[in-house]
């Protein structure tokens, strides 16, 4: 089923993001998550690509046909392009089909050393391609902008571009504060986005996890977060806690404001997935 399908006026979707394991048996792991997922009936549920550019496209898309054929998922591989060639994006295209998968995510993807971009130099380059092969497509969105963007108008107009190139709906990236995903998505609708944005969130589970996140993704660490990390420093298990019903309050905060979507990056857990589901349930918001 194409993604752009599950947004329908009021009801909003809930999907998760998982990554291929590393190992010897990735698939097999992933199998064990995805028995976890889906009981919680999921919109979709995305896999990612790479990350740093290592490639990883045939976990990705290994994970994504395991989910749909024995689970009943539907799945949403990602894709990055940068460093490809138009060759290679046709060939990826091919086992997505072969593979029964439906839906990509078009990312730009980690500039990676030694290799330059040739013919793909943003998301919007692979899109249109994507488009013509006949997948639905879906693109990365930034609430305080792309890390490597100054300017959060000049983010906004690369967003409304990609809407442009035929991007049907768009998964943002993570952030801690919803003011912020709120003030983003009235920037965005009004320099005329009009696909639906589903809003993606990721519990913190540690110090050092937060702080990875934060110098990758560019986002803004609130006061409350740290007074947790300072409240919780030397009780691991209680700021694991404290992350996860952090974020479960966003998810719930974000579900009453009617956003298109919401987006739940499981880190391969699936007892945050759950406890985001029960916390939304609870709200009566799902």
């Amino acid at each position: 089923m194409h993604i752009a399908k599950v947004y329908e006026p009021g009801k909003i979707p809930v999907s998760f993001e998982t990554f291929p394991p590393k190992g010897e048996m990735p698939v097999e792991e992933a199998r064990g998550l995805m028995a976890g997922l889906a009981p919680l009936n999921p919109a979709f549920v995305s896999v990612t690509y790479s990350a740093g550019g290592a490639g990883n496209s045939e976990r990705t898309v290994d994970v994504a046909k395991m989910g749909q054929d024995e689970f009943g998922l539907t799945c949403m591989a990602h894709l990055t392009c940068m460093g490809a060639t138009k060759e290679s994006v046709a060939r990826e295209f091919e086992r997505m089909r072969e593979a029964g998968i439906e839906n990509v995510l078009a990312l730009r993807g980690d500039k990676v050393p030694g290799r330059d971009a040739d013919v793909f130099h943003y998301a919007k380059d692979l899109i249109p391609l994507a488009r013509e092969a006949g997948f639905c497509v879906g693109a990365a969105a930034y609430p305080e902008g792309h890390v490597d963007c100054l300017d959060f108008d000049a983010s906004i107009r690369h967003l409304k571009e990609k809407q442009d190139a035929g991007a049907e709906f768009f998964v943002t990236q993570l952030f801690f504060e919803n003011d912020v995903a709120l003030r983003f998505l009235d920037a965005a609708r009004s320099a005329g986005i009009t696909v639906p944005i589903t809003f993606g969130i990721m519990p913190f589970m540690s110090k050092a996890q937060l702080t990875r996140m934060i110098f990758m993704c560019g986002a803004s660490l609130p006061s409350p977060i740290i007074k947790l990390l300072n409240h919780y420093e030397d009780d691991e298990e209680s700021l694991r806690q404290a992350g996860i019903e952090y974020a479960c309050n966003q998810f719930v905060e974000l579900g009453r404001e009617g956003v298109d979507g919401l987006h739940v990056y499981t880190m391969n857990r699936a007892d945050i997935a759950s406890a985001v589901m029960e916390a939304l349930r609870g709200a009566g918001i799902v």
